[in-house]
């Protein structure tokens, strides 16, 4: 086992513990929970053993298995960037009808 291997088995064992202590604190749901240790999981996975990767990739039709990683890192990260715009999107308009509700709740006194 390689250093880089031992460090990256170590931050995804860090990124599995925050996740449960997060969800054992109610700060994420069951489902949040489950994404995250499927995550951490694959990483760990793909870290002792990352010959899984080039196996994904021929069944893909990519060429290589660090290809495969960066295509699904890509994709992942425009989906999470979408739901984040889509978060404060809704946030402000929650912010815009409560102000609005104030300012009216005030002109009433």
């Amino acid at each position: 086992m390689t250093v880089i291997q031992i460090l990256l088995a170590v931050f995804a064992a860090f990124g599995f513990l925050a996740a449960v202590s997060r969800f054992r604190r109610g700060g994420i749901g069951l489902k949040q929970l489950t994404l995250w240790t499927l995550l951490w999981g694959a990483v760990i996975v793909v870290v002792l053993r990352p010959e899984t990767t080039s196996d994904i990739a021929r069944r893909l039709g990519v060429g290589r298995g660090a290809d495969v990683v960066v295509y699904l890192s890509i994709a992942a990260l425009f989906y999470l960037q979408f739901r984040l715009f889509a978060r404060v999107e809704d946030q402000e308009r929650q912010i815009t009808k409560l102000a609005r509700e104030l300012a009216l709740k005030d002109l009433k006194e």
